[in-house]
């Protein structure tokens, strides 16, 4: 997780958080849920019970062509529209949820541009977001958008593919602040019944190009997933079956969902 012994005031909330659980030799469980599902109150409750069992949390802003997302975060996408979920209207989510952890948001690029670059990252860094990713903006795709980013305070968090090679890596990962988020798998978002063979080789990959702390998500779904994934990697991201949970059950079931996720990780940590 790198070899940084203290921090500054002018660390990062991120860089901060992965401080801290470097020193307490735990891992980091990232929760994924998108605003406003399944409606814009259970999605305030939701959030604010993830936080008490998370160390962050990433909220998907809505959007009408999410192209990288499977069928469970499409749904839960869709329905959020319907509710009438907006960039706007899931920073005002995040501002009345008070959050105590840091709150990552998981946008495609084309809201933030309709709302305001600029506009969005002040907006964002008064509510103290920590980071941005952008899952259809790879590095170098619009320079003007990463420099805000990179200079703002929010952090710009990096995708990186499994299918990237070493000699992409470097230029994937550059620039990158916060962690970098390893898809453990091809294709679109959504829970699996197995982990990808070669993970651990991957995150020994990209731990080399960067170092920064890895996250890993794209289909763990299962506590015992979440163990296997918190050997090997700094952090563990569910979203597609927490959101199946929060659907089908509600808040309670996806309380219930993301202390089973806990409890797996942090017995990794122990072991």
């Amino acid at each position: 997780m790198g070899s940084r012994l203290a921090i500054t005031s002018s660390d990062s909330s991120l860089e901060q958080a992965w401080f801290a659980l470097r020193a307490g030799g735990r891992q980091a469980l990232i929760p994924y849920l998108t605003a406003g599902y399944p409606s814009p109150e259970a999605s305030l409750e939701a959030l604010q019970a993830a936080a008490e069992v998370s160390d962050m949390l990433e909220v998907g802003v809505p959007f009408s062509d999410p192209l990288a997302d499977g069928p469970t975060i499409q749904r839960s996408t869709f329905e959020a529209l319907r509710h009438g979920m907006t960039l706007p209207r899931t920073l005002d989510l995040i501002a009345r949820a008070d959050l105590s952890r840091p709150v990552i948001i998981f946008s495609y690029l084309n809201p933030i541009l309709r709302y305001g670059v600029e506009r969005f990252l002040a907006d964002a860094a008064a509510l103290h977001i920590a980071g941005l990713i952008l899952t259809d903006l790879p590095a170098g795709g619009d320079a003007g958008v990463e420099s805000a980013v990179q200079q703002s305070q929010l952090d710009l968090i990096r995708l990186v593919a499994p299918t990237t090679s070493p000699e992409r890596l470097s230029r994937a990962v550059e620039g990158a602040q916060g962690f970098v988020y390893l898809v453990a798998r091809l294709g679109v978002t959504g829970a699996t019944s197995t982990l990808s063979a070669g993970l651990d080789r991957l995150i020994g990959m990209v731990r080399r190009a960067t170092p920064l702390p890895v996250a890993v998500g794209f289909g763990i779904s299962t506590p015992e997933q979440a163990g296997a994934v918190a050997r090997m990697a700094d952090g563990v991201v569910v979203g597609s079956a927490l959101v199946d949970v929060l659907g089908a059950g509600g808040v309670a079931e996806a309380g219930k969902f993301l202390l089973s996720l806990r409890r797996a990780i942090d017995a990794e940590d122990r072991s």
